[in-house]
């Protein structure tokens, strides 16, 4: 059975860091583009950044670039997401997805297995 679980969210600060990750298990994520999404309250579910299979190209939503970066251990079968300098509006739930097209435009992005998502909030 394919899964992705996703950990490591909570209750921060305004200009503080997190650091989700998402293990997968029943397949080899080394395979497959996987990356993550957000869905804030109220708010359509947005791409937030991705890696491709090769690990060669990683993509950014405008919004997260230069604060938030993706990365993979092959060897846990796990995929990070370092998120610093948080501000509320990056409040939301997080998505790890796996399998699907990573390309630059975060519109172009499909993904076919999700993970049930780990709750960010970020307030004083």
């Amino acid at each position: 059975q394919l899964q992705l679980v996703e950990s490591g969210g909570g209750l921060v600060q305004p200009g503080g860091s997190l650091n989700l990750s998402c293990t997968a298990s029943g397949f080899v994520l080394n395979y497959y583009s996987i990356g993550w999404y957000r869905q804030a309250p109220g708010k359509e579910r947005e791409g937030v950044s991705c890696i491709s299979s090769s690990g060669g190209r990683t993509n950014y939503a405008d919004s997260v670039k230069g604060r938030f970066t993706i990365s993979r251990d092959s060897a846990k079968n796990t995929v990070y997401l370092q998120m610093n300098s948080l501000q509320p509006e990056d409040t939301g739930t997080y998505y790890c997805v796996a399998d699907g097209v990573c390309s630059t435009h975060t519109s172009s992005w499909y993904f076919t297995h999700w993970g049930q998502g780990t709750q960010v909030t970020v307030s004083s």
